[in-house]
């Protein structure tokens, strides 16, 4: 089975951030998703996050909490 698109472009996103400490990174990919990623998208992920998050990356399961957070 293929990951859904939306799990390699926030792992895609998350891979531009690594050189950042995490708790900044996190943020940082949260800042990306809130401004430029559809609603709905984000609704996937975060269902995504919710099952268990399988194939994301930590950086974005940290940045999907801190956008619930929000």
């Amino acid at each position: 089975m293929t990951e859904p698109s939306y799990v390699r472009l926030a792992n895609d996103v998350a891979a531009q951030f690594h050189h950042l400490p995490p708790d900044e990174a996190a943020s940082e990919i949260a800042n990306h998703l809130r401004m430029f990623w559809h609603p709905s998208m984000r609704e996937h992920l975060q269902q995504h996050v919710a099952a268990g998050g399988v194939d994301l990356d930590p950086l974005v399961v940290s940045a999907v909490h801190k956008l619930q957070a929000a």
